[in-house]
C-alpha cells in the first residue's frame, strides 16, 4: 500500500472513530451523499437491505402511544458531569441520527426543527441539515433558536459545540452507544432531559423487550457463522475489516454469530482489508452498510475485492446487509435491525 493510501485509510479511520456510535457515524453520512457505482443485485441472503422499517414497510420510526407530557424545567447531567438544566424543550436540534430517533419515538417529533445529516427516517426528511460535510454548523444551529441541544460525546467540532453554548443554549451531551447494553440508557438520559422519565422507561422496556423476543426466535439448530463487519466506500477506495470496537460486535453476538475481524485478532476499531485478514477472519458471511455494498456494485463487485472470494462468505455469496442510519445506532429500532440480520443470516430456519 503506498503512503497515500495508507494516509487515506488512516484519516478514514479516524472519522469512524469520531462519529456514529463512537466509531461510523461521520462515515455512515459519507454513505448517503458520496456513493459512487452501481447498485448490484443481492443473492437471496441479502435480501433486507432497507432493515429498521416499520409496519408499513417505510423507514419510520414507531413513537409511544400517549406520549408524556414534558415536565420542566429540570437539571441533568451530560456525559463528563457537566450540569445542564433544560428551561424549555419546544425547539430541540438533536445533532445525531440516533438522538433524532429516540426524540420522536418519545412521541416529542414535533418539537425537533433540524436534523443531522444522519437522521435518515421519514418523519425527519423534511426538516434543514444543520451539518456541514458531516461537522455541526453552530450558525445553522443558533438560526433555528434552539431551546435545546442533543449532541454526544463524538459531535464536533469542538469550537462549534462551545460556540452553541456561549449563546446560552443547553446543550446535553451523551455516551456514545457500543452496544446493546447503552439502548436503555441513552433512551433514558435523552428521555429525563425533556422532562418526560415515564416514557423513557416505557420505551426503554419495549425496546428491551423486542430484542429479547428476536433473541429468543433464532433457532436452537442455528449455526454460529462467523460474520466480517466490511465498511465499503467505493467512490473513495476504502474498504475496510471492523475489529474490536467498531460497534458490530454486540448486535453480531445477539444474532448468535461470532465477530469474525474480533475474533481473529484484530484490535483495531477498523483495518484496511487485506487477503491475509481475510483469510485470517475466515467469515461465513460478511455483514455491510446498504449504500456501502451499492458503492462497490452490489455483491458481484463486493467478491471482486482480493481476498474475499476465497472466504467462505464469498464462494457461499452470504451477504448480510443493513440500512445505513440505523444499523449501529442502538436506539429504539434496534430490535428491527437484529430481527433483520437474524432472517439474512438464518434464512427459513428462523
Amino acid at each position: 500500500m503506498d503512503r497515500k493510501s495508507t494516509e487515506r485509510n488512516d484519516g478514514t479511520v479516524q472519522r469512524l472513530r469520531r462519529r456514529l456510535a463512537g466509531a461510523l457515524l461521520s462515515t455512515l453520512a459519507l454513505a448517503l451523499t458520496a456513493c459512487g457505482g452501481p447498485a448490484g443485485t443481492a443473492p437471496a441472503t441479502a435480501t433486507g437491505a432497507a432493515a429498521g422499517e416499520g409496519p408499513s414497510g417505510a423507514n419510520r420510526v414507531e413513537p409511544l402511544a400517549s406520549p408524556e407530557k414534558p415536565r420542566l424545567p429540570v437539571t441533568v447531567r451530560s456525559s463528563g458531569g457537566r450540569k445542564v438544566t433544560v428551561a424549555k424543550a419546544d425547539r430541540i436540534v438533536p445533532l445525531s441520527g440516533s438522538l433524532s430517533e429516540i426524540v420522536f419515538t418519545l412521541g416529542l417529533g414535533g418539537h425537533v426543527v433540524a436534523r443531522d445529516i444522519t437522521a435518515t427516517f421519514d418523519q425527519a426528511e423534511n426538516l434543514p441539515v444543520v451539518t456541514r460535510n458531516h461537522d455541526v454548523s453552530a450558525e445553522s444551529v443558533l438560526s433555528l433558536r434552539p431551546d435545546l441541544v442533543l449532541a454526544e460525546r463524538t459531535t464536533g467540532p469542538d469550537e462549534a459545540m462551545e460556540q452553541i453554548r456561549d449563546a446560552g443554549v443547553p446543550v446535553l451531551v451523551v455516551d456514545p452507544a457500543q452496544g446493546l447494553q447503552d439502548v436503555g440508557p441513552r433512551i433514558r438520559a435523552v428521555a429525563d432531559a425533556l422532562g418526560v422519565p415515564a416514557a423513557g422507561k416505557r420505551l426503554t422496556q419495549r425496546s428491551e423487550d423486542r430484542i429479547a423476543a428476536v433473541r429468543k426466535a433464532i433457532p436452537a439448530h442455528a449455526d454460529h457463522p462467523r460474520v466480517a463487519f466490511l465498511y465499503l466506500r467505493g467512490s473513495a477506495s476504502v474498504y475496510l475489516i471492523g475489529g474490536r470496537g467498531s460497534g458490530a460486535t454486540s448486535l453480531l453476538e445477539a444474532a448468535g454469530a461470532v465477530d469474525a475481524g474480533a475474533a481473529s485478532g484484530l484490535k483495531k476499531d477498523f483495518t484496511a482489508i487485506t487477503t491475509e485478514a481475510l483469510a485470517q477472519a475466515a467469515p461465513d458471511a460478511i455483514l455491510v452498510m446498504s449504500k456501502g455494498l451499492e458503492s462497490v456494485g452490489g455483491v458481484d463487485g463486493l467478491v471482486e475485492i482480493p481476498g474475499v472470494a476465497q472466504t467462505p462468505a464469498g464462494m457461499e455469496r452470504r451477504i448480510v446487509s443493513i440500512e445505513d442510519g440505523v444499523l449501529l445506532n442502538y436506539g429504539p429500532r434496534t430490535d428491527q435491525v437484529l430481527k433483520s440480520m437474524v432472517r439474512q443470516l438464518y434464512g427459513n430456519a428462523a
